[in-house]
């Protein structure tokens, strides 16, 4: 299950959520690297589910399947893009793995300079896919808050964070306990005389022991294929047996 990244490469938050052009929505803008264009990724595989070319090049990225949330949660997520000067190939019902190179940075519509327009919405891709909030301006369906949607990490540069805080991926690294290890092998076909090996502290013997008379015969249930410990200890060649 995919955790939503943050989607631009370079984080430089122009403006923030609640404030000015912005007001009554969670949207914020990104500026990239510096004041050209910067690509954007795909925060998630996700589907484009409409493209509106009449505003600002708005694009609308609905998860393909629930993706799991900062705080844990985990549902579908929306997001909206805008500002792309030429978005000819996109299309609706067009699938983008995350991390692909999808979107840029641009000025097509109410913009100055070189940005990228997004918000989040909790959910799938509902209704028109925005409304007009109190303030007269459209806002994404759901919206909410990108801190409670969008990871970062190691691969995110961070310019300008607006004071937000996003949270980390980390790296899980795997127990050193649980590497190397075998799974026994089992084998139901052969029946040999069974061998139990002990160990001392200054040497190792081998026991042998054999079923007494009217029992049925041992049943081999592993063979030991090199020298190691299982438990018990075993040698190349002996058996274990349950009678």
């Amino acid at each position: 299950m995919e955790k939503p990244l943050y989607p631009s490469p370079y984080m430089r938050i122009t403006q923030g959520y609640m404030t000015g052009t912005h007001r009554d929505s969670y949207a914020i803008d990104d500026a990239g690297s510096d004041s050209g264009i910067d690509y954007i990724i795909a925060p998630f595989t996700g589907i484009i589910k409409k493209i509106y070319p009449s505003d600002a090049n708005e694009v609308w990225l609905e998860s393909l399947e629930p993706v799991i949330y900062p705080d844990g949660t985990v549902d579908y997520m929306t997001m909206l893009f805008a500002h792309d000067n030429d978005v000819s190939n996109l299309f609706v019902g067009k699938v983008i793995a995350k991390g692909e190179r999808f979107y840029e940075e641009g000025t097509k519509g109410n913009a100055s300079g070189n940005h990228v327009h997004m918000e989040c919405g909790k959910g799938k891709f509902t209704g028109s896919g925005w409304h007009q909030n109190n303030s007269g301006y459209w806002s994404i369906n759901n919206g909410k808050n990108p801190t409670e949607c969008l990871w970062i990490d190691d691969s995110i540069t961070i310019l300008n964070s607006n004071g937000y805080t996003f949270k980390k991926i980390v790296e899980e690294t795997p127990s050193s306990s649980t590497e190397n290890i075998e799974e026994p092998i089992i084998d139901d076909n052969e029946e040999e005389t069974p061998s139990v090996t002990t160990e001392s502290d200054s040497n190792r013997e081998e026991t042998t022991t054999k079923p007494e008379e009217n029992e049925p015969p041992p049943k081999l249930i592993f063979t030991c294929q090199k020298d190691d410990t299982y438990a018990i200890e075993l040698k190349k060649g002996q058996k274990l047996y349950l009678s």
